[in-house]
C-alpha cells in the first residue's frame, strides 16, 4: 500500500480520535501544510461556530458546506487533511478521498473518546450534540451508525488510545510508505 507522491493523506473518525493533533504532528513531520476541513467551514462562515450554524441552519447545512470544503481540499495535493468526524456519511467525500489520497482511519474507545471530550474545552462549540442523548450513549449510537463507513473508506486504521502522537505517527508513515 504505497503511497504515491502526488496524493493527500486524510485523517478520518470519530471525534476526539486525534485527527488533528496527529495531523498537526504529520504535517510538520512530512513538511505539508494541515488542512482542517472544520476550521475551514467555521473560517468561510466568518468564524460562526459549528454549534451555532448547525442550530441556525441544521445539519444538511453544515454537511453541505464540509462537501464543497473537502471538493476544494481534494484537489490539492501533499497535504495532511484532518477532517470532521462526520465526513464518511456523504458518498460522495468518501469517494474523493479515496480517488485522491489515502485514508488513515483513527479509533479509540468509546470511554477514551468521552474522557477526552470532557477535558476538551472547545467541545460545545467545535462538537454540538448528534443525537441529544447523553454523552456515553451519542458516542455507542453514532460508532455503530458511522463504522462500517469508516470500515469502507479506510486505506489504514490506528488506534489511539494507548499510544503516543509520535508513535501513529510512526505507524503511519512506516505502513504508507510516505517519504516528506
Amino acid at each position: 500500500m504505497l503511497f504515491d507522491g502526488n496524493m493527500n493523506l486524510y485523517l478520518i473518525g470519530y471525534r476526539c480520535t486525534g485527527k488533528t493533533t496527529v495531523g498537526r504532528s504529520l504535517a510538520e513531520r512530512l513538511g505539508w501544510p494541515l488542512t482542517d476541513t472544520d476550521g475551514m467551514i467555521v473560517d468561510a462562515a466568518a468564524g460562526m461556530s459549528i454549534d451555532h450554524m448547525v442550530a441556525s441552519y441544521g445539519w444538511s447545512f453544515f454537511r453541505q458546506r464540509e462537501y464543497e470544503v473537502l471538493s476544494r481540499v481534494s484537489a490539492g495535493d501533499r497535504q495532511v487533511v484532518a477532517t470532521g468526524g462526520g465526513i464518511v456519511l456523504d458518498e460522495r467525500n468518501r469517494l474523493a478521498m479515496k480517488t485522491t489520497g489515502k485514508v488513515v482511519w483513527l479509533t479509540a474507545s468509546e470511554t477514551c473518546i468521552r474522557t477526552r471530550m470532557l477535558a476538551d474545552a472547545s467541545t460545545g462549540d467545535n462538537r454540538p450534540t448528534l443525537t441529544g442523548r447523553g454523552l456515553l450513549e451519542e458516542i455507542e449510537t453514532v460508532l455503530a451508525e458511522r463504522t462500517p463507513l469508516y470500515e469502507s473508506a479506510a486505506d489504514l486504521v490506528i488506534a489511539t488510545d494507548r499510544v503516543g502522537i509520535e508513535e501513529i505517527c510512526d505507524r503511519i508513515v512506516e505502513a504508507l510508505g510516505i517519504e516528506a
